[in-house]
């Protein structure tokens, strides 16, 4: 714990010091400025493959003005944030993104509102989100071998087939993480999600952990993926759908996204492999055209920029894939299997896969 109270002084000084350049600038008469680095450009991001993508350094700045009308709000909705995240430093104690939205719903006119200011804070002072005692509420679900004690003691068990357990909201405070499991599969949907707990999936094959963040994952369902990585060093898998966006949602687990690189380090999975629906996969298992779809324009141009993103040259295998897809025209979703037969996916598809290595 000595630890946690030099680090929690050290975000109370640096609180301080943004405080106190405002004080110095409404002292000699100038209005208070604060600068935070731009999180939504990838021309601030670089890529390190052991990493994912991270800020680099020289990052562009934007500067919110106090006297300017399209900037005085935010400028406020800061100082507010600012001072409640100080507040919970200092008497030890955590709130959640929506309490804090509570606090005050006029000011911050919206959840979302408070949800970007809290990541532009934790970029600005380039502290995690959880170290300054701000918690996400988790939409992820996980099940599967695994059993630990939540930060206030709680014991989690994850082993029941017929409901699985939310992501903790608090995965910096997880500890005594007990798992035999040969490999962690992130699954893209809750639908498949469910379909494999009603399979009792997790103790057929082998015992394994199975974990989806309902589509875009949630920064809680990352950090726990990270965390059965960096403790159990097994496998982790995605299963995805054969689109852009299941491609996308499987790189955000595997090199992070723009807006969160300023957190690379904790929220990264580089070791993430694509274990299905791969494009190739429709053509070996003659998937019935009837359950394809062609690729939308969207489709298109998401597949064109996500093939331009800086990591992909470091996967030939998955380019591969994405051209294969181009090529082709067409995207299938994981349930697009059930066209073979009804549990295709869970008696013969997932099987082979994991036992005859059939992933990139």
């Amino acid at each position: 714990d000595g630890f946690d109270h030099c680090y929690n002084k050290e975000i109370l000084n640096h609180i301080e010091n943004v405080i106190l350049g405002i004080v110095t600038s409404l002292s000699n008469n100038e209005a208070p400025v604060l600068s935070l680095p731009n999180r939504s450009s990838w021309a601030n991001i670089s890529f390190d493959s052991a990493i994912g993508l991270q800020m680099s350094s020289g990052s562009s700045i934007t500067t919110i003005r106090s006297d300017c009308p399209s900037s005085a709000t935010k400028f406020a909705q800061i100082l507010k944030v600012l001072s409640v995240v100080y507040r919970l430093v200092q008497s030890n104690s955590y709130a959640t993104k929506r309490d804090i939205y509570y606090n005050d719903t006029q000011l911050f006119g919206s959840q979302t509102t408070v949800d970007r200011i809290v990541d532009d804070i934790s970029c600005m002072l380039k502290i995690p989100r959880r170290s300054l005692h701000v918690l996400a509420t988790s939409k992820g679900l996980i099940s599967g071998d695994l059993c630990y004690l939540e930060e206030d003691g709680t014991r989690i068990d994850c082993h029941s087939s017929s409901n699985a357990v939310a992501v903790s909201s608090n995965i910096g405070g997880i500890r005594n993480i007990v798992s035999s499991a040969k490999f962690v599969m992130i699954v893209e949907k809750d639908a498949t999600f469910q379909r494999l707990l009603d399979d009792n999936f997790c103790t057929k094959l082998s015992p394994c952990i199975i974990i989806t963040g309902k589509g875009m994952p949630d920064v809680n369902s990352r950090l726990m993926v990270r965390k059965l990585w960096d403790t159990l060093h097994i496998p982790i898998f995605a299963l995805v759908d054969a689109d852009p966006h299941g491609i996308e949602i499987m790189c955000i687990y595997k090199y992070g996204s723009v807006a969160m690189s300023f957190e690379a380090h904790s929220l990264t999975v580089p070791s993430v492999m694509w274990l299905g629906l791969l494009p190739s996969d429709l053509q070996r298992l003659r998937v019935p055209d009837d359950a394809l779809t062609p690729l939308s324009k969207r489709d298109e141009s998401k597949l064109n920029s996500l093939l331009k993103r800086p990591y992909l040259t470091s996967q030939p295998g998955w380019q591969k894939e994405m051209e294969l897809m181009q090529q082709t025209k067409v995207k299938a979703e994981i349930q697009s299997l059930a066209a073979i037969s009804p549990d295709f996916l869970t008696s013969t598809y997932l099987p082979n896969k994991l036992r005859y290595g059939g992933w990139v």
